[in-house]
């Protein structure tokens, strides 16, 4: 044996691989190697090509498997390749070691679990795919899922809760996607045909509910003498005038807000394209601030009952409830847009940015470089003026 290691061109022989101590690769032929630890541990490795790509394939330690035992294996794995199969699955197969598609499901759930925004999405994630995928595919190993049982899985409620469905839907190609990546499966992902077998839903896509435009400016007078708390009359105005999402309202701290500047930075961790975003506050909106300065809190700018907690996600629809009107917090962003493009001459982007909407266009994205801030700063003013004005 020639030192690194590296057997010329002979195939290795049983005293040879008792005799290898220098660390190492020693070749036996066709993609057989002994290797050999500096710890002195040697493992068998069958290199080989699978589908056009390089896999190395471990066959277990030289204590426990023997030169003779080692080829019959590497002469199995080669014929499953040569066939066009993937060696891989094939002995995590005899090993038993494919996972049901529940101990999958848990495993990619803990995986993407920490990138998700909230713990009450974490959870119901996971608890869809427990209710309704569960009880038909929870035991059945991952490999063995074909598209007509997740036509079972999707059936009962393709139509009755279209929303879930379409959430189920997706989380369980996430599932297979893992799968195959983890080369637990092997082929198309399951899911992907099947939709052809489930009846069409009509329904036409749900927006969110939202007032006219010409009638926010009295919704806002009106909320301002709603008997509510005052950090949620505030919050909401607050969320009108700035047209932002409700999740980044109710989040806002003190830290992010620059009054001399006038300026809104939320920070990438709670927008949902993860970019941070600037928002220029009008005259309005630094009124709306030193009224909720006076209670007081020091981190949350619209405090729950708890000067240390942000108020509910609820808080604005219990109002929007109390008031007896069928229109969301969010449907207000459309009022916003609406007015936009009726009422004004401000360009689409511009628009669109204060919405902090992501750039579809690739192209567009590429060359846009700056947040046209001065811009949206005349655009939030000219609205803030279209509400106060008219109130």
């Amino acid at each position: 044996m020639k030192r690194k290691g590296r057997h010329p061109d002979k195939a290795l022989t049983a005293v040879a691989v008792r005799q290898a101590k220098i660390p190492g690769r020693y070749a036996d032929g066709n993609g057989l190697y002994l290797e050999v630890d500096p710890s002195g541990a040697k493992r068998w490795t069958l290199r080989i090509m699978v589908r056009g790509r390089r896999r190395d394939i471990g066959l277990g330690g030289a204590a426990l498997v023997s030169l003779g035992e080692a080829r019959e294996k590497a002469l199995t794995y080669r014929k499953i390749a040569r066939e066009g199969g993937d060696p891989l699955l094939e002995k995590r197969k005899a090993q038993g070691t494919v996972p049901t598609f529940a101990e999958a499901a848990e495993k990619v759930h803990a995986e993407h679990a920490p990138s998700w925004k909230n713990e009450k999405h974490a959870a119901q994630w996971l608890t869809t795919l427990k209710t309704y995928a569960y009880p038909e595919i929870g035991k059945v190993a991952v490999d063995a899922i074909d598209t007509p049982m997740l036509l079972r899985v999707l059936s009962p409620i393709w139509l009755a809760k279209p929303e879930t469905a379409r959430r189920l839907r997706q989380r369980l190609g996430t599932v297979f996607d893992w799968a195959k990546a983890a080369g637990h499966r092997e082929g198309d992902n399951p899911i992907e045909g099947v939709e052809r077998g489930l009846p069409k839903n009509k329904r036409a896509k749900e927006h969110h509910a939202a007032l006219p435009y010409p009638d926010v400016p009295a919704f806002v007078k009106r909320i301002q003498n709603e008997d509510a708390a005052l950090a949620v009359r505030l919050g909401f105005e607050f969320l009108i005038l700035t047209a932002a999402r409700t999740g980044e309202v109710l989040g806002a701290t003190w830290d992010e807000i620059d009054l001399k500047e006038k300026v809104w930075t939320v920070p990438a961790a709670r927008m949902k394209a993860r970019k941070a975003h600037r928002v220029p506050l009008s005259d309005r909106c630094l009124e709306v601030l030193a009224d909720a300065a006076r209670l007081g809190t020091e981190g949350y700018v619209f405090p729950g009952r708890s000067s240390q907690r942000p108020l509910s996600n609820m808080a604005f629809l219990m109002m929007l409830r109390r008031m007896e009107l069928s229109i969301t917090a969010h449907g207000f962003r459309s009022a916003f847009r609406d007015w936009a493009a009726e009422a004004t001459n401000h360009p689409r982007e511009v628009c669109e940015m204060a919405l902090a909407h992501t750039v579809e266009s690739k192209v567009e994205a590429a060359y846009r470089r700056g947040d046209l801030f001065e811009k949206r700063r005349q655009l939030m003013c000219h609205w803030s003026n279209f509400i106060c004005v008219s109130t």
